[in-house]
């Protein structure tokens, strides 16, 4: 029987593989930190292995994050379903609420552009195109 990774330790992998993309920290320089090698972060970001309450706690320091920022939409409803853990109906994947490769290089290249002024040009003609995409 195959081993299907839990969907909290495949939504908390995702969680920092968008965090560590944004800072722009490579999975070799995050291992480094750690004292792992990258194929284990790889394994924490594609939920294979789990990341225990030390290794998070690393994670928050390294990445400047809380821990909330890893459980960040998921349901603290007593009610609702636990991912993985139900028959219920899931969610449905919502590619808009998701961090894609393509925004991920976006906030790193916005980043890196000196000045203030010239990050508000960029959020200009970004809003101005999106206006345009709508009519």
């Amino acid at each position: 029987m195959e081993h299907k990774p839990n969907p909290v330790d495949v939504h908390v992998g995702k969680k920092l593989r968008e965090r560590r993309s944004v800072l722009g920290i490579t999975q070799e320089k995050l291992g480094r930190e750690l004292g792992l090698t990258f194929q284990q972060v790889q394994k924490y970001e594609r939920g294979a292995n789990r990341i225990g309450a030390s290794r998070l706690f690393q994670l928050c320091r390294i990445l400047d994050v809380g821990p909330n920022h890893f459980f960040e939409g998921l349901s603290l409803n007593k009610n609702a379903p636990i991912p993985g853990m139900s028959d219920a109906e899931q969610a449905e994947f919502d590619p808009e609420k998701e961090m894609t490769r393509e925004v991920m290089k976006l906030v790193q290249a916005f980043r890196r552009i000196p000045g203030d002024k010239a990050r508000q040009g960029v959020i200009d003609l970004a809003k101005a195109l999106a206006a345009d995409g709508k009519g």
